[in-house]
């Protein structure tokens, strides 16, 4: 009897299941409304650093002091907000993220490949357009600042829409309190607040890393420049922790009415 011929071989390995969270979470968890309502801040940015030109002083205080109270302040977060949403807690409301939390990938998995996914969206997106707008309001020499600024924000922001994402069905609602409530208003009066809030912390990197930047914008009592960068990557590792804590004891249902 002649011996059975040996199983075929694959020809490349498997692919790798953080691999296929992170291209599913590219590719499909930001439909193109989705990329539309992500790119309407992105041009809100870019028409900010326009407006720089109405602003009396010199270009670089005109952008800056726009750019702190526009930008930093309302359209990087609320761009970031979009793609945080749209890569977790859109799919949890519309009852299709039970396929991914039942797979056989750990959550923590799950959890970082749906932040990095998110966290690459914001850098292709929001984060040119913030140095965009630096170009466009006649002060190309602090691009590079608000470049570093706004890409260590995003990546913070995301990491905390994701983790509202795993503890409420309302994550859109949630956010929109964390950064309006929490961020604007608690944030200007409490320094405690202003040391872990993205909005305030993107700030200080900004305005640490432009020349004689405006007196006003200069807050005392939080992190600036490297420590700033450190705190918010700090906040972005501890979000994560959460998330992942609270994804490991879900109880998912069906799509929300």
């Amino acid at each position: 009897m002649t011996a059975p011929a040996p199983a075929p071989v694959a020809s490349r390995r498997p692919r790798s299941r953080f691999l296929a969270i992170l291209l599913y979470t590219l590719q499909s968890c930001v439909p193109p409304k989705r990329w539309f309502a992500v790119l309407l801040p992105c041009a809100g940015a870019v028409f900010f650093g326009l407006l720089a030109h109405a602003v009396h002083g010199t270009h670089g205080h005109a952008f800056a002091n726009v750019a702190a109270e526009g930008i930093f302040g309302l359209m990087l977060p609320i761009a970031v907000l979009i793609i945080g949403d749209a890569v977790l807690g859109a799919e949890v409301r519309a009852g299709t993220f039970h396929f991914t939390w039942l797979s056989p990938a750990p959550t923590w998995q799950i959890v970082l490949g749906r932040w990095l996914g998110g966290s690459l969206i914001a850098l292709v997106t929001i984060v040119p357009a913030t140095a965009l707008a630096a170009v466009v309001a006649s002060d190309p020499a602090d691009a590079d600042a608000a470049l570093v600024a706004a890409a260590v924000a995003a990546v913070a922001y995301v990491a905390i829409f994701i983790a509202i994402g795993c503890i409420t069905r309302r994550t859109a609602v949630w956010s929109l309190a964390f950064v309006f409530l929490v961020e604007r208003l608690l944030g200007a009066a409490l320094t405690g607040i202003a040391q872990i809030s993205p909005t305030w912390e993107s700030r200080a990197i900004f305005i640490s890393y432009i020349d004689n930047p405006p007196a006003r914008l200069i807050r005392a009592g939080i992190p600036h420049g490297a420590g700033a960068v450190v705190r918010l990557l700090v906040v972005t590792v501890v979000a994560l922790v959460i998330a992942n804590w609270r994804m490991r004891h879900m109880r998912l249902s069906g799509a929300s009415d």
